[in-house]
């Protein structure tokens, strides 16, 4: 498949890329610094706020790696409702975005989301707020996304073990209680939706 990584030089974005390469994909890395880039694969050097519909036509998937910086939360809103209005000009390619867990819920009856949880760290509160956010725009929006929740516990430096167990929008645990996953294990999730295209239009999440 002909992919695209919007972020590729960041921490998901650098083992998502691994992981597509492996898989023997086409791959651009869309990133403002290339000089950052470890990987020889092709290049958009542009900020997200600058790309345009043309920019993303010739890719069958792209996927958004963007995290917002400490203090500007608030470009998860702004960021995302600016790939929206790119990619409903473009249905024809997919958009996979990497989201949070924040605004997973904690009932079927999706009243109450992680979020809203008295223990929720404060520190993450503005990205999980302004995540949910997004995500809410992406439901209203005609373009063609997936949108995939890490768990709660993401972590860096976890191993690469190739398993993982898919939910939906309600927050999930491992058979030891855990709410986990490893970078490496997320990128295995997140490319066999972009290889498998089985969750359009929906929000997934994922654990080891």
């Amino acid at each position: 498949m002909n992919i695209a990584i919007i972020g590729a030089t960041g921490h998901s974005g650098q083992k998502i890329l691994a992981e597509a390469i492996e898989r023997g994909h086409i791959v651009t890395a869309i990133v403002r610094d290339e000089t950052k880039l470890a990987q020889d694969v092709k290049v958009i050097e542009k900020d997200l706020f600058d790309l345009t519909t043309a920019d993303i036509e010739p890719f069958d998937v792209v996927i958004s790696t963007f995290n917002a910086p400490a203090g500007k939360e608030e470009m998860h809103v702004s960021a995302n409702q600016h790939l929206i209005s790119i990619f409903e000009d473009a249905p024809q390619v997919r958009l996979v975005v990497v989201g949070g867990a924040g605004s997973l819920f904690t009932d079927e009856r999706k009243t109450r989301r992680l979020s809203d949880m008295k223990d929720f760290p404060n520190a993450y509160l503005p990205t999980a707020i302004n995540m949910g956010k997004s995500l809410a725009d992406y439901k209203q929006s005609s373009a063609t996304w997936t949108y995939i929740s890490p768990a709660a516990m993401f972590d860096l430096e976890g191993e690469r073990t190739g398993h993982y167990t898919l939910g939906g929008e309600v927050f999930h645990t491992n058979a030891q209680g855990e709410s986990y996953i490893s970078y490496a294990d997320y990128a295995i999730a997140l490319m066999d939706e972009v290889e498998n295209g089985k969750h359009v239009g929906e929000r997934i999440s994922v654990v080891n």
